[in-house]
C-alpha cells in the first residue's frame, strides 16, 4: 500500500499526517527531522493496544531514552487529576522543551496527552500515533486538546498542534466492531458537511469498511475525512466560526454522553450517530432540509445497522436533562443552544444562524428521537 502524506498548514501550524500500512518504522527518521534535539520520549500507551504493537514501537525508539506510561483508558480517564499526574512524572524525569511526548492509543488518550504536552514547561513536542479509526479521522487532527469537567465534555483544554500524526492502518485490524462503528460515525459526519462525492462513495463502500475491514478502503476513508477536517481547521484554527460545522450532531452527542455519565453503555461514536439523526430530524421539522435528505440519512443508517434509538437508552424523564446539558456546549455564547443543522447532503447551516431555546428543544424532543 502506498503511503499518503497530507499537510496541515496555517498561521498556527505546519505538520504532516502520514497514512499507510505498516509504517511505524518510519517514526525514528521523522523524529530526527522534526525534533533533532530530542533525547527523551514519554510514550503514553493505551493498554488496549495489542502487546505486539507496543513492543514493536519500543524497539523502534530504542535510540532514545524512552519512559513508557501505560493506562487503562475510558472516557472517565479524561480528568484534570490524570493530566496533573502525567505532567508531574515528566517533570520528575526533567523533560526539556526539545523532548517529545508520544500518544499511542485512541482519541481519549490523545486528547489528554496533547493537553499535558501543551502545559509541560509551556509546551514540549507532541506526536500522535492514533490506534483507532475514530482518532485517525477526527481527534488526532486540528490541535484540540482537553479533558472533561463535571459540567461537560472537553470543557478544560487548549489548542496545541502536534509535530506529526502517523496513522497506520495495520493497527485497525485488531479493532473490535463497536470501535470501528465509532470511527465510522465521524467519517459519515464528514461526508454530510461538505459538497463533494464523499457521501455517495461512502454509501457504496460502507460494507468494505465495516464488514470486510478492507485496508485500501479504510485508508481512502481516512484520507477523505482528514482532508475534510484539514479544510475547516486551516480556515478557522481556534474554532471561532466555520470550524464549528465539524460539530454537526455533537451538541446532542456530548449531552447524551454526559447524561450517560460517560459509561461504556454509549461510546462517543454511538452518541454522534444519535446526535446526527436528531439534528437532521430537527432540520426537517424546521423545514431547513427536505424529507428526501432525511430519508437518505435514514437509508445509510438502516443499511449499516447504525443504532440511534434513544428510547432504548434513556427514560423519558431524562430527556429534559439531556437538553439542560446542551446549554453548557462550548459553541454557545448566550442562553440559547447554538446548533449546526443540515440543509442537504453536503451542506449545513453556518454557525450562529440557528440558536434555539432549551424550552423549544424540550417541546420537540420526542419528535426528533
Amino acid at each position: 500500500m502506498r503511503t499518503t502524506s497530507l499537510r496541515v498548514k496555517n498561521l498556527n501550524s505546519n505538520y504532516s499526517i502520514i497514512i499507510g500500512e505498516n509504517i511505524l518504522n518510519q517514526i525514528p527518521v521523522r523524529i530526527k527531522k522534526i525534533c533533532p534535539g530530542a533525547k527523551k520520549i514519554a510514550l503514553i500507551i493505551d493498554k488496549n493496544v495489542p502487546k505486539k504493537y507496543i513492543s514493536k514501537l519500543k524497539i523502534i525508539l530504542k535510540k532514545y531514552d524512552v519512559y513508557p506510561f501505560e493506562y487503562s483508558v475510558n472516557e472517565k480517564f479524561k480528568s484534570i487529576s490524570n493530566v496533573n499526574n502525567l505532567v508531574e512524572k515528566c517533570l520528575q524525569y526533567n523533560f526539556s522543551r526539545n523532548d517529545i511526548l508520544i500518544s499511542f492509543g485512541g482519541g481519549i488518550l490523545g486528547d489528554l496527552s496533547a493537553f499535558a504536552a501543551s502545559i509541560i514547561k509551556r509546551g514540549i513536542n507532541f506526536i500522535n500515533i492514533p490506534t483507532t479509526l475514530l482518532a485517525m479521522v477526527d481527534s488526532s487532527i486540528g490541535g484540540k486538546t482537553g479533558v472533561n469537567s463535571k459540567l461537560g465534555k472537553n470543557m478544560i483544554g487548549t489548542f496545541y498542534q502536534p509535530k506529526l500524526v502517523l496513522s497506520d492502518v495495520e493497527l485497525l485490524k485488531s479493532l473490535p466492531q463497536r470501535e470501528l462503528i465509532c470511527g465510522y460515525a465521524e467519517i459519515l459526519k464528514h461526508s454530510l458537511i461538505v459538497k463533494n462525492s464523499f457521501f455517495n462513495w461512502l454509501r457504496k463502500n460502507s460494507d468494505k469498511i465495516l464488514v470486510y475491514k478492507d485496508s485500501n478502503f479504510l485508508k481512502e476513508a481516512i484520507i477523505k475525512s482528514c482532508r475534510t477536517k484539514i479544510y475547516f481547521v486551516n480556515k478557522d484554527v481556534n474554532e471561532k466560526n466555520i470550524r464549528m460545522i465539524l460539530n454537526f450532531g455533537h451538541t446532542f452527542a456530548h449531552a447524551i454522553e454526559l447524561q450517560n455519565n460517560y459509561s461504556k453503555k454509549i461510546n462517543h461514536g454511538e452518541a454522534v450517530i444519535m446526535g446526527m439523526m436528531m439534528a437532521t430530524k430537527l432540520s426537517c421539522l424546521k423545514k431547513i432540509c427536505s424529507k428526501n435528505t432525511l430519508g437518505q440519512l435514514e437509508n445509510i443508517y438502516q443499511s449499516n445497522n447504525l443504532k440511534h434509538d434513544i428510547k432504548k437508552k434513556f427514560n423519558p424523564n431524562q430527556y429534559d436533562k439531556i437538553v439542560d446539558h446542551m446549554v453548557n456546549d462550548k459553541k454557545n455564547n448566550d442562553n440559547k443552544i447554538n446548533l449546526i443543522l443540515l440543509k442537504k447532503i453536503g451542506q449545513t447551516t453556518l454557525p450562529n444562524t440557528y440558536k434555539i431555546s432549551p424550552l423549544e428543544i424540550k417541546k420537540v424532543f420526542k419528535k426528533i428521537i
